[in-house]
C-alpha cells in the first residue's frame, strides 16, 4: 500500500510519501505537464523538498541565477526560500558596467543642514566645527566643516571647509579663497636620557593660493577654481574623494570599492552630533546657544511650495530621494530671511548632486525656479573672521556684513565701535567698518577735525582707527576742568563735492580722553631712604613719581641712608615724573612742608614752599625748574622741630598744569625772610626718605 502527500509551507513546497513495501519506486514531478524533477523514494517513509521558482514560464530551484546583467549590475536570483530576488547597486554604489559595484557616495552640506551618504538629514545649530568624512582605512585622511553665524544669531552657516591630509590643511573660503598651510613634527629634548625624542606638531602659516580652472596640485590635493565655485580632489589609496565649495554649500563625492566604513557628519548624520564636534577645532563659546526675535516677513506656505518644486519636472527626473532636500530647504528658509541666494540655494544643491551621481544634468531648472545660472557668492571678496559675505539687496551687489553676535554687543548701546583708547600722549578710536556700512557710512571720507588727519584701515579686522597725539593734535582740543585735563577731538565725514553737495549722511563722532590731576595726591617721606619711587593711577593713566635727596647741588651724590646728615647741612630734593609728556603739561611744585609726625595734617608744621614759591621766611629755601618741565628740584638746609624728637617728615603737593594756551612758571616776587625754625647745635640727625599716600 502507498501514500503520498504534497504540503506547501507559504512559498515552499514538500514531498511526503509512506510505503509499505520495500521496493524503490520513482516520481516524476510535473508542472503544467512540464516534468521539473525526479524523486526517488526506497524507504517506507520519505520526503522531498519542491521548493522553486518560476519566471518566465521557466522553473528555477533555490539558489539558481534567474538573470544577470553586468552592465547594470543587476541579478535576479531564486532565494532559499524559493522567492524571485533581484540585487542591484545600492544608493551609495555605481554599477562599473562588469558587474562590480563601486562606492559612489554623496554628501551635501547647505546652511546649517547636514544630507548624509544615506540620505539621512541633520541640521547643525551651533557655531562649532565637525568631522564631516573620515575613512577608518585611511587615518591620515578627514574632511572638516566650521560652522559660524550670519545675519541671526540662532541659525548657522557652513562658514568654511577644510581638507586635512598627512600634516596638509587646504582651506576653502567664502569669496572662492583657498589656503594651505603644512603641519611638521619637530623633534623636542626627552625629559630624560632615557626617554626618547618628543615629537611636537608645528604648523605654518597659512598661504593663500591663485587659483584659476587648470587644476593645480598643491601638497597632493589637486585644485581648481571657476565661477561657481572651487573644487579639490585627493587619491586615497583605491578611494578618491573631491570636495566643492561654493562659498554657502558643500558636496563630498566618495569613490571606491562599495561597502567601506564611512565616520563623520558624512558617514551617519542621524547619529549624536556632539560625537562628531571638534572642541580643539572650535572657540570655547561655540556651543552656546541664542535666540532672536522672530521674522515676521517670512512666509513658511511659500517657502515650502518654493521648496516643494524638488518633486516636480525635471527635478522629478533625477533617481535621488527629493525629501531630505526639502526637508533641510523649509526648515532653513522658514527661520532665516530669503537673501544671499539662498532661495535657490538647496535647488542647486540637489541638481548637482544629481549630476554628480548619473552624469547627467535636469536640463533648464534653473528657469522654471527663476533662479540664476549657479555661480559661487562673493567671489574673490575678503572678510574678516567677524564678517561674512551677502547682497545688499535680493539678487543685487555683495559687501561684507558684521555677524549677528559679534554686532549686538554694538547694536545694543547704538555704537559703531570700542572705547577711545587713552595713553599719556595720545588718544585714539576704533570704528567697526560693516557697523559704518550699515549706516552707510564710506570711512574713506571720515577725517578729524583736522582734513588731514584721516583713518587707518586695518586689512585683516576692516576696522578703521582714528588716532592723534601731543606732536600732532590733529585739530584736537586740550582744556582744563577742576582737577581734570581733557583731551578732545571729533571725527566728521569731508565734503569731497567742489560744488558743495554731498551724498553722505553727516557724521558727527566726537570723543575725548580724560587725565586726572596730581593736585589731589600727597607724598610724604620720612628721611630714613634716599630715594622713594610712588606709581599713581589716575583715570586710563600711570603716572611714576620719584622723590630723592642728595648731598650736592649737581644731584650726582644720593644721601646714603647711612651717612650723618648734620642740622644746617644743605639738601636737594628732586622730584620727577615719568609717563607724562613735557610737549603738552609741566609739573608745579605747589607746596612742600615739614611735619614732626608722619601725617601730613599735623599741627605742627615747617613751610618749604608755597604757592610754588620759596617760602619767604626760609633763607635757605631755592626752588628751580618748578613749572617748565616734568621735573623740578629745591633745596635747604637740615632742621629740627624744638622739643621733639629728631624726626622730620616732608611733604610736597604738586599740580599739572597744560602747557597749551598757560603760564606754568610761578611768579615768585618779594624779599625772603629768616626761617622761623631754629636748630640745636651738635644734635645729630638721620635721613631717610618713606612715601605715604
Amino acid at each position: 500500500m502507498f501514500f503520498f502527500f504534497i504540503v506547501n509551507f507559504g512559498s515552499q513546497t514538500a514531498f511526503l510519501s509512506i510505503y509499505l513495501s520495500g521496493v524503490t519506486r520513482v516520481f516524476d514531478v510535473l508542472v503544467d505537464g512540464n516534468k521539473v524533477d525526479t524523486v526517488n523514494v526506497s524507504v517506507s517513509n520519505g520526503y522531498a523538498d519542491l521548493s522553486g521558482c518560476r519566471s518566465s514560464g521557466v522553473l528555477y530551484r533555490p539558489g539558481d541565477v534567474v538573470s544577470s546583467d553586468p552592465a547594470t549590475c543587476s541579478t535576479v536570483i531564486c532565494s532559499q526560500t524559493a522567492v524571485l530576488q533581484n540585487s542591484t547597486s545600492g544608493s551609495t554604489e555605481r554599477c562599473q558596467g562588469n558587474g562590480v559595484c563601486s562606492s559612489d557616495s554623496i554628501c551635501t552640506v547647505a546652511g546649517p543642514a547636514v544630507i548624509d551618504f544615506h540620505g539621512q538629514q541633520n541640521s547643525v545649530k551651533d557655531r562649532c566645527s565637525y568631522s564631516l568624512l573620515r575613512i577608518p582605512s585611511v587615518p591620515h585622511f578627514q574632511v572638516l566643516a566650521h560652522f559660524q553665524e550670519r545675519r541671526r544669531k540662532d541659525v548657522s552657516f557652513l562658514d568654511r571647509v577644510t581638507l586635512q591630509l598627512d600634516g596638509v590643511r587646504v582651506h576653502l573660503k567664502q569669496g572662492g579663497r583657498v589656503l594651505t598651510n603644512l603641519q611638521i613634527s619637530v623633534a623636542q629634548p626627552p625629559p630624560s636620557s632615557n626617554d626618547p625624542p618628543c615629537l611636537s606638531r608645528t604648523q605654518l602659516n597659512d598661504s593663500l593660493l591663485t587659483l584659476n580652472s587648470l587644476v593645480q596640485t598643491v601638497h597632493g590635493v589637486r585644485l581648481s577654481k571657476d565661477q561657481t565655485g572651487v573644487a579639490a580632489e585627493v587619491s586615497l589609496s583605491n578611494f578618491t574623494a573631491s570636495v566643492f565649495f561654493d562659498g554657502s554649500t558643500a558636496q563630498i563625492h566618495l569613490e571606491g570599492p562599495a561597502g567601506p566604513s564611512l565616520q563623520g557628519l558624512c558617514g551617519n548624520s542621524s547619529g549624536s552630533l556632539s560625537e562628531e564636534r571638534l572642541s580643539e577645532e572650535s572657540s570655547t563659546s561655540c556651543e552656546t546657544q541664542y535666540s532672536d526675535t522672530e521674522d515676521t516677513t517670512i512666509n513658511c506656505t511659500k517657502v515650502t511650495q518654493r521648496c516643494n518644486l524638488l518633486k516636480e519636472a525635471p527635478f522629478s527626473s533625477c533617481h535621488i530621494n527629493p525629501e531630505p532636500y526639502i526637508a533641510a530647504c523649509t526648515d532653513t528658509l522658514c527661520r532665516y530671511p530669503d537673501l544671499d541666494g539662498l532661495r535657490c540655494r538647496f535647488l542647486e544643491a540637489y541638481a548637482r548632486a544629481c549630476s554628480l551621481k548619473s552624469n547627467a544634468t535636469l536640463g533648464d531648472w534653473s528657469s522654471k525656479a527663476e533662479c540664476s545660472p549657479p555661480e559661487g557668492s562673493c567671489q574673490d571678496r575678503t572678510c574678516s573672521d567677524q564678517e561674512f559675505c551677502g547682497e545688499k539687496t535680493a539678487g543685487g551687489d555683495t559687501r561684507c556684513f558684521c555677524r549677528a553676535i559679534f554686532a549686538s554687543k554694538y547694536r545694543e548701546i547704538n555704537s559703531l565701535g570700542d572705547p577711545p583708547v587713552c595713553n599719556p600722549n595720545s588718544a585714539s578710536l576704533t570704528l567697526v567698518g560693516c557697523l559704518l556700512e550699515d549706516k552707510g557710512i564710506d570711512y574713506s571720507v571720515l577725517r578729524l577735525k583736522d582734513p588731514t588727519c584721516t583713518g587707518q584701515l586695518d586689512q585683516q579686522t576692516h576696522t578703521v582707527t582714528f588716532s592723534f597725539n601731543s606732536t600732532n593734535l590733529c585739530g584736537g582740543e586740550v582744556t582744563n576742568n577742576n582737577s581734570q585735563v581733557i583731551y578732545k577731538n571729533t571725527i566728521v565725514a569731508q565734503n569731497l563735492s567742489s560744488d558743495g553737495i554731498t551724498r553722505q549722511d553727516q557724521v558727527n563722532i566726537s570723543f575725548s580722553c580724560i587725565q586726572t590731576q596730581l593736585d589731589i595726591q600727597t607724598v610724604a617721606f620720612r628721611i630714613k631712604s634716599s630715594a622713594v619711587v610712588q606709581v599713581i593711577s589716575s583715570g586710563p593713566w600711570n603716572y611714576s613719581l620719584t622723590m630723592k635727596a642728595y648731598a650736592d647741588a649737581d644731584r650726582t651724590q644720593a644721601v646714603d641712608p647711612n651717612a650723618e646728615v648734620r642740622l644746617n647741612q644743605k639738601i636737594w630734593v628732586e622730584l620727577d615724573t615719568d609717563g607724562l609728556d613735557e610737549n603738552m603739561v609741566a609739573v608745579v611744585t605747589d607746596s612742600c612742608w615739614a611735619t614732626d609726625q608722619a601725617s601730613p595734617t599735623a599741627s605742627r608744621r615747617h613751610y618749604l614752599i608755597k604757592d610754588g614759591c620759596p617760602n619767604s621766611e626760609d633763607r635757605t629755601v631755592r626752588v628751580e625748574g618748578n613749572g617748565e618741565g616734568t621735573s623740578n628740584y629745591f633745596s635747604f638746609n637740615m632742621f629740627q622741630f624744638t622739643g621733639s624728637s629728631a624726626e622730620v617728615y616732608l611733604h610736597c603737593k604738586l599740580q599739572l598744569c597744560v602747557k597749551q594756551d598757560n603760564i606754568c612758571v610761578p611768579a615768585c616776587n618779594g624779599a625772603r625772610r629768616r626761617r622761623s625754625v631754629w636748630s640745636q647745635s651738635g644734635a645729630d640727625a638721620f635721613i631717610s626718605m618713606a612715601w605715604t599716600a
